[in-house]
């Protein structure tokens, strides 16, 4: 069985082609019309669309197949034991099963390191529980320089290899670095104490900064959330 598998967000499509659990391919987009080349080309079974940008009747007159469309209504394959399941974002809880469908069992812990830093967990009885949100490495950097007289807005590109800033702007950059890296590894380690059979994977824009931490730690899956929606595509399927 083949899956297509799209996730739509603000500025990039992304897609990929599964069979059963394991990627044949995964593609990046920057808009709908080469998107739609590739698909019209690609032979599938069934395919699970998540979109931030369009409506299910929307993409009901954009896509010329048949899909199903991920809302906070669709079957899981895991149980949702978040509080507020209805403000819950959907890619929040895919990374979550994504890294659960990677390890094939919980507890674990997705991380997300994109505009928001985002903290998943599911436990070992394959509950989604929750976690937590963070600003991201620009948000803290907008907000330094926004919400202040003085500072600048810091490029963060590189990360720098001193510990003690001596001027603003490697201060700046220090603060975030490291003020993010020590917050991972802070996180990491409670969460491990909580539950000590736990494995962690991290994904997102950010995820290959931390390529260190991640030899000791955790494990760098940048389409998590891709795994996560084929798990769902074939909990729906099955």
């Amino acid at each position: 069985m083949t899956n297509l598998i799209i996730d739509i967000g603000n500025t990039r499509i992304k897609s990929a082609l599964f069979e059963g659990d394991k990627m044949l391919v995964e593609e990046v987009f920057e808009g709908l019309e080469r998107a739609l080349l590739s698909w019209n080309s690609a032979s599938f079974d069934h395919c699970l669309v998540s979109s931030v940008k369009w409506s299910q009747p929307e993409l009901l007159d954009i896509l010329p197949f048949q899909f199903t469309y991920l809302s906070p209504e669709t079957k899981l394959p895991i149980n949702n034991g978040y509080g507020t399941p209805a403000s819950l974002g959907l890619d929040r809880i895919a990374g979550a099963i994504g890294a659960w469908a990677v390890r094939g069992k919980g507890p674990v812990l997705a991380i997300d390191l994109g505009t928001c830093i985002t903290f998943d967990l599911i436990d070992g009885s394959n509950s989604y529980l929750g976690g937590a949100i963070s600003p991201g490495f620009g948000m803290r950097a907008k907000a330094m320089h926004e919400q202040t007289a003085r500072l600048p807005l810091v490029d963060l590109k590189v990360k720098p290899t001193e510990l003690i800033g001596n001027n603003t702007i490697m201060c700046m950059q220090i603060g975030v670095w490291y003020g993010i890296e020590l917050e991972l590894r802070g996180q990491i380690e409670a969460y491990t104490k909580k539950f000590p059979e736990i494995e962690v994977f991290v994904s997102g824009g950010d995820a290959q900064s931390f390529d260190s931490l991640a030899k000791d730690l955790i494990f760098v899956v940048p389409n998590l959330v891709l795994y996560g929606l084929n798990s769902i595509l074939n909990h729906n399927v099955e």
